[in-house]
């Protein structure tokens, strides 16, 4: 421990405990004060002055100030952010300022947009900026240009399930109040005035952007074109979605994500120009620091390639991080340590805390950390062997080796930084790509050796209209890529792993920090830990019942890896987030067709005398020792839960698990009301019923609860035949109240409020401006939030 301590490791726990700070404030069921958090630092300071000469209790203090200053970064954060969120979904006309024009594969047009007004109705709480698709766009629709247009606005979605991706989170950072499509339009506008000298600059970049993207895509084509230009400008939204499925599947899917693979080899292009052209100059170099100069200016080309390629979180926090080393090299200090790279992660952590949450953190600083420190073992190891006389070989033998190790490192390379991101990679997607080695061992090579270089060399020759041979290499190698994708791809078995219990999570990261910044044997240590850790990966949550947020879909886990649904075309990027969490591989669709029925609202009370019988023959079933017994009326059939799937009729949907649990869905609390004796829950698709099964322990889950709750995993009791003893249905909701910022908007909805859907008046009556969503619209539509939420889905991939 002591060589520990003087070799450093307090530093390089400071950005851990940071991080830490910041994961415990996002995870907090309800927003702390800036004064508690403030009165921590301090307190904690004073107690870190006065503990004197006693190091663990220093150290202890150390620790408990960093992780309150990270805490307190992140309510900074926080509280700089203070996005705007649209309460309900609303139809009005909308005119600003196009500050992204993004082209999807599909066709369509995706424009973000700084909102300058809005009409019919006019919105009172306007979101600063919002992320709108059109079918088609005019000529001259750039960044900087200003439009209008008829346009649906939906706020950001909540989670799928609980534990997942969070689109309001990462909204309401990005500064997105609000997304959804032009129902008319755009259309070009003129500009009510100058716009700031910010805005006037970032538009400029954004053209520049575009016209490069333009360029590639004129020299390469296809869809190696599109990757192209997102390698080079970072513009990924027109690659088809089968490629990047591939991608996906076989487990490189990073190489077309700006991050630190490219930030890498950019700066390692650079270097090596430089340094090879320095070496044409004898004299000069002698005299020289030349590898400064060169370190200096890849500094000066990252700054460049981070401006071109939209700044995204990940590319920034690549750039700060080779900054750091480059900048070490300008000091005589070395360059990969994992001292530089914990500079660079507090750099993070104090600029985004909130990044810290995401896979692309934890998978880029654990994947860079595990292969310095075992770069750093390695080296200690060649230096305590004894040295062996040098082997004369021929060219060829020289030529093979050079090739077998550099094999032999691309290898391990894979090995350390795959197996330092496994854990996070299931923990955030439910799934690993199972040959995901061997499709790096082959396409890694191609993309280090090819795409990225001559990405460089096109890039520098274009300004000079020389850069067609060099997109040209570049798109062949893309091609290859591609191939090397599809090709695993294609033989890649089932990779889904299911829900990753959060604890396991952490202590496997425990294990990691062990491994990685020790230095001494005392690295070995984290073997045990690792062992606890994959203890814990045995015991895995795996609901029952999956309800989706806006109450329209539901889940159900069948037990044999099938999941059964409600509707007949549910949501695809739902339905394919649940498939992974329960390890399910075929979807079971509806038998019928649910539709709502004419019938008057049950009045609340009006439920109280109802009896159970009458519950269970308005469904066919009658109870019996033995189960449910079922007549053959087929009128009464249509209600029947089934194994098989949901059968529907009417307003309800009906199924049943083989444990003899039933789930129904109701399209209003009628509906509801005839499945009070059979089921076990039910999910109520209407804001304004209440539970109407309260004489019975049936888990009752309506439009309301999940407006203002998110989305629900539901766990079912494992025996619901007469006469047993069976516990109540248990939920558990993605939201937590009291609101967290990022969800304050949830409240303000006509669903959170109970309120029916919103119906247009005659159209004889005179049109008049509307309230604005926040509170939540009058104009606020019944139409599912995830449905239109394409942008948010495509920002979670």
């Amino acid at each position: 421990m002591a060589t520990e301590l003087d070799r450093g490791i307090a530093f390089l726990l400071a950005p851990v405990f940071l991080a830490a700070g910041a994961l415990v404030y996002f995870a907090l069921r309800q927003e702390p004060g800036f004064v508690p958090l403030v009165a921590g630092v301090a307190g904690l300071a004073l107690c870190a002055f006065a503990a004197g000469a006693r190091p663990l209790l220093s150290m202890a203090i150390a620790a408990g100030l960093l992780c309150v200053l990270g805490a307190l970064l992140a309510k900074a954060e926080t509280w700089r952010a203070a996005t705007k969120m649209l309460g309900g979904e609303v139809t009005t006309q909308l005119s600003g300022r196009v500050a992204e024009v993004e082209r999807l594969a599909d066709g369509r047009v995706r424009l973000t947009i700084d909102v300058t007004g809005t009409e019919r109705p006019v919105l009172r709480y306007t979101p600063d900026r919002v992320r709108v698709s059109a079918r088609r766009v005019p000529e001259g629709v750039e960044a900087g240009a200003v439009v209008t247009g008829l346009v649906r606005l939906m706020p950001p979605s909540g989670p799928v399930r609980p534990d997942s991706y969070d689109f309001s989170f990462e909204s309401y950072f990005d500064g997105i109040g609000a997304s959804g499509f032009f129902l008319r339009g755009p259309e070009l506008a003129a500009s009510p005035g100058p716009p700031p000298l910010a805005a006037r600059f970032d538009a400029a970049v954004e053209r520049a952007r575009q016209a490069i993207a333009d360029r590639i895509r004129s020299r390469i084509g296809g869809p190696e074109g599109e990757i192209a230009a997102a390698l080079v400008v970072g513009v990924r939204a027109g690659i088809p979605e089968d490629i990047n499925e591939a991608l996906r599947r076989s487990g490189i899917y990073h190489v077309i994500s700006i991050s630190g693979l490219h930030m890498a080899l950019v700066a390692g292009t650079i270097m090596v120009l430089l340094r090879s052209g320095f070496a044409l100059f004898p004299d000069f170099s002698s005299r020289h620091p030349v590898k400064k100069y060169a370190a200096a200016l890849a500094i000066a080309g990252l700054a460049g390639y981070l401006f071109i390629s939209g700044a995204e979180v990940a590319a920034q926090r690549s750039f700060i991080m080779l900054a750091v080393m480059l900048a070490a090299v300008l000091f005589d200090r070395a360059a990969l340590t994992l001292r530089n790279l914990a500079i660079s992660a507090i750099i993070v952590i104090a600029v985004s805390p909130h990044e810290v949450v995401g896979p692309s953190f934890q998978m880029s600083f654990a994947a860079t950390a595990a292969l310095v420190g075992a770069y750093a073992a390695w080296s200690d190891w060649r230096a305590d062997r004894p040295g062996s006389p040098p082997v004369d070989r021929s060219l060829a033998g020289r030529g093979l080796r050079y090739l077998l190790l550099a094999a032999a490192g691309l290898a391990m390379t894979s090995i350390v930084a795959g197996g330092a991101t496994t854990i996070y990679a299931a923990w955030h997607f439910q799934q690993m790509p199972s040959l995901g080695l061997f499709t790096n061992l082959t396409a890694m090579p191609v993309v280090s050796a090819v795409v990225m270089p001559f990405a460089v060399f096109g890039a520098l020759a274009m300004p000079f209209g020389l850069d067609g041979p060099f997109f040209h290499v570049m798109g062949l190698g893309l091609s290859a890529t591609i191939a090397v994708a599809k090709w695993f791809s294609e033989r890649s078995p089932a990779d889904i792993v299911g829900l990753i219990p959060p604890a396991a999570v952490a202590v496997l990261t425990v294990a990691l920090l062990i491994a990685t910044i020790c230095s001494t044997w005392l690295r070995i240590a984290a073997v045990p830990v690792a062992l606890a850790g994959l203890m814990l990966l045995v015991d895995r949550p795996r609901p029952d019942l999956f309800v989706s947020e806006d109450g329209r879909l539901v889940g159900l886990a069948l037990g044999d890896g099938r999941i059964a649904v409600n509707r007949a075309r549910p949501n695809e990027f739902t339905i394919d987030n649940w498939k992974r969490a329960i390890r399910a591989d075929e979807m079971v669709r509806p038998e019928g067709k649910q539709q709502r029925t004419t019938a008057e609202p049950v009045e609340a009370g009006a439920e109280a005398g109802r009896q159970v019988g009458d519950g269970a023959s308005a469904v066919g079933l009658n109870p019996t020792q033995g189960g449910a017994s079922w007549d053959n009326q087929p009128q009464q059939r249509a209600h029947k839960p089934s194994s098989a799937g949901f059968v529907c009729a009417e307003g309800l949907c009906l199924a049943r698990r083989s444990s003899g649990a039933v789930v129904a869905h109701a399209l209003d609390a009628q509906a509801a009301l005839d499945a009070c004796a059979v089921a076990s829950v039910i999910v109520i698709d209407d804001a304004t019923a209440r539970n109407v099964c309260r004489w019975k322990d049936v888990l009752v889950v309506t439009k309301r609860d999940l407006a203002l709750n998110g989305s629900a995993a539901i766990e079912l009791p494992s025996n619901d035949r007469e006469g047993a003893s069976a516990a109540m249905a248990t939920a558990e909701y993605a939201i937590s109240r009291p609101f967290r910022p990022w969800h304050e908007q949830r409240r303000f909805s006509r669903e959170a409020r109970g309120l029916p859907a919103y119906r247009r008046k005659p159209k004889t009556e005179p049109p008049r401006d509307a309230p604005d969503a926040q509170p939540a619209s009058e104009a606020a539509g019944s139409s599912s939030r995830q449905n239109a939420s394409a942008d948010d889905r495509e920002t979670a991939q």
